[in-house]
């Protein structure tokens, strides 16, 4: 396709060719939706008002732009919604680690590489094929990187529906996929949204195990494991952490009992691969690693954004719920001293629990 002014560019047949570049790039899905959110803005200035986001001020920072594409980035008329999946090929079995309270669990989208790094470097290179095609374009790509509504956008552009737990399913790929977006200024011809199908079903709502999804849609993020042990950075309140269990880096159950993930498709990526064991290592190993264990091992991963005095807190709450073992209170006790407040409040509270 060559560099085409505005008024002479054939928009279906761009979205066909952008399509064509984005699953060259690795994405499984695309999308195009008009900039009209106004329908969440209700629920989202409610769901601020009532607190639920905790801590994330970066939530209400932007307060109803998140709803307003146009604001946010002037000139956009159309979001491209792209999916990519991260779900590795060879995971040792979720159910089975969380079943075995002296490993630790890992939200499987944070086993490899950073997803920010990886889809941010794939979605620039489809703006940049899309910028050479068309003289006047102007866009801009986000991963989970602004304000911005990406599953209320993907619903719009027909890559799934929203489901109760307020994560994005489609019927052929389950949820065990990442999301991105391309604003611009293109009046591109737009996708139907996609039907819901969840019914009658609750796994995800009666499998939460701090109940954080306090109706179908609603999620009240301030009791959410993946809030607590990733976006929370002080002490995480005593009356969840006996309900953490063995989670040290956010939680998948609400996925793992939905039906639709039994179609979900593993990636293709090599990015997103197992990286230093961690489907499945004990947490007194974990534990054990210091300073510049975390950073070297964990440097291009998710996980390496909460640094290691987080990611010791949220070991010491695991070892606390781990079965009671002459290692676990080895471990636990190696840390009895440490030198940060945080880690030493959550230790004596997971010794106390081990405690006959």
């Amino acid at each position: 396709m060559q560099n085409e002014s505005p008024l002479q560019v054939n928009y279906s047949a761009l979205v066909t060719q952008i399509r064509a570049w984005a699953f060259e790039l690795g994405f499984q899905a695309v999308g195009v939706c008009d900039t009209d959110l106004s329908a969440m803005e209700n629920g989202l200035l409610k769901w601020l008002a009532l607190g639920m986001h905790g801590e994330m001020d970066y939530m209400a920072n932007h307060g109803i732009k998140r709803c307003r594409p146009s604001e946010l980035v002037p000139g956009t008329l159309r979001v491209i919604s792209l999916r990519m999946n991260y779900l590795p090929p060879q995971v040792c079995d979720s159910e089975q680690v969380l079943a075995e309270g002296s490993r630790a669990y890992i939200s499987r989208y944070a086993l490899g590489r950073d997803y920010h790094r990886v889809l941010r470097s794939r979605l620039a290179k489809l703006e940049g094929k899309i910028r050479v095609a068309v003289v006047e374009f102007n866009g801009r790509v986000f991963t989970d990187s602004a304000p911005v509504m990406e599953v209320g956008l993907a619903r719009k552009s027909g890559l799934g529906w929203r489901g109760k737990h307020t994560l994005l399913l489609t019927r052929e790929h389950g949820s065990w996929f990442f999301l991105g977006e391309i604003y611009l200024n293109l009046p591109l011809p737009v996708d139907e949204p996609e039907l819901e199908h969840c019914g009658t079903c609750t796994r995800c709502i009666e499998a939460c195990p701090t109940q954080a999804i306090i109706a179908p849609y609603h999620l009240d993020a301030r009791r959410c494991i993946s809030y607590l042990t990733i976006e929370l950075k002080g002490c995480i309140p005593i009356e969840f952490r006996p309900l953490i269990g063995n989670r040290i880096y956010g939680c998948d159950d609400c996925q793992l009992v939905c039906p639709w993930n039994s179609f979900a498709q593993t990636t293709v990526e090599p990015d997103f691969a197992v990286r230093h064991g961690l489907d499945d290592v004990s947490l007194a190993e974990l534990f054990a690693w210091d300073e510049g264990e975390f950073r070297g091992k964990l440097a291009g991963s998710a996980i390496y954004r909460i640094g290691h005095e987080q990611w010791l807190r949220n070991i010491a709450v695991a070892l606390g719920n781990a079965p009671t073992s002459a290692g676990v209170i080895a471990a636990l006790q190696s840390r009895a001293g440490y030198s940060s407040v945080l880690v030493r409040e959550h230790v004596e509270w997971a010794l106390a629990r081990h405690v006959v």
